[in-house]
């Protein structure tokens, strides 16, 4: 069996609005576009060590709602979960 791992992805079109959403921006690129670049290396470095890639596309009102119901940070921490647990 082929290994997956899922991978949050975020739309051009929502990117202001998730930088605004995040408790931890300055851990996140400044850009959509750098951060596009970080992601599809990150994507090829996975498919490259044999996994099954799944781009999760992140909304972020489910997100948002996501880090409320548990009480936690938006941080890189909970939008891993939040897309492993897609």
């Amino acid at each position: 069996m082929i290994p997956s791992i899922n991978l949050a992805y975020y739309k051009e079109s929502d990117w202001k609005r998730f930088l605004e959403s995040i408790d931890d921006k300055e851990s996140m690129h400044d850009t959509w576009k750098d951060w596009h670049n970080a992601f599809l290396k990150t994507k090829k470095g996975f498919i490259s060590q044999g996994f099954i890639v799944n781009d999760i596309v992140v909304e972020i009102d489910k997100l948002q709602d996501y880090c409320i119901m548990r009480g936690i940070k938006n941080d890189g921490k909970a939008r891993s979960q939040f897309v492993a647990n897609k």
